[in-house]
């Protein structure tokens, strides 16, 4: 059980990486700005329409940037897989830990539909500027890896981890992520 466990938080790691590598190449387009802006991008249908910079910056990623719709999707399976596999980690008996990463990482999906002005438009929650909630976003995410690395090096301090193990945790996590 100990070692499931241990995998697991490896697992939870490497999603972890490939969350923040995917928000990193999306960052690089976005603007967290809540200026209202016409719409003046590829999709047809949406041109001249009025809506927030962040929002017209999301439809730009998804549109307009080479392997944008594609980060933006993946980032988003990989938050997933993370909540789930933090519940599974949690049921192996790392409690505190997975509660902790669980709940920022309920924080930082909040913030992530917040700072895109989609979901939340037209709620009491689009009353928070959207910079507050990139920012939520960054701290939450970042809180979250600080959470899995700290259980991740104790998990390692008890059982060392042998080349056989990490390839089967990186072979999982890649399977996890290809799964149709």
């Amino acid at each position: 059980m100990d070692r499931a466990r241990q995998l697991m938080g490896e697992m939870l790691i490497y999603c972890y990486v490939l969350v923040l590598l995917t928000g990193g190449y999306l960052a690089f387009s976005y603007v967290p700005s809540g200026a209202t802006v016409a719409y003046t991008g590829i999709y047809e249908p949406l041109r001249g329409v009025r809506m927030s910079a962040a929002y017209h910056s999301i439809l730009d990623i998804s549109f307009d940037v080479r392997g944008g719709l594609l980060a933006r999707q993946l980032h988003h399976r990989l938050q997933i897989l993370l909540a789930l596999g933090t519940v599974v980690w949690a049921l192996l008996g790392r409690y505190r830990y997975a509660l902790l990463v669980l709940g920022l990482a309920g924080v930082a999906a909040l913030g992530g539909y917040g700072s895109a002005d989609d979901l939340l438009s037209g709620t009491f929650l689009s009353r928070v500027p959207i910079p507050v909630w990139y920012g939520l976003h960054l701290l939450a995410a970042l809180a979250v890896g600080a959470v899995l690395v700290i259980s991740s090096r104790r998990e390692a301090a008890r059982q060392p981890r042998t080349a056989g193990f990490v390839a089967l945790s990186l072979g999982l996590t890649a399977v996890l992520l290809l799964w149709p």
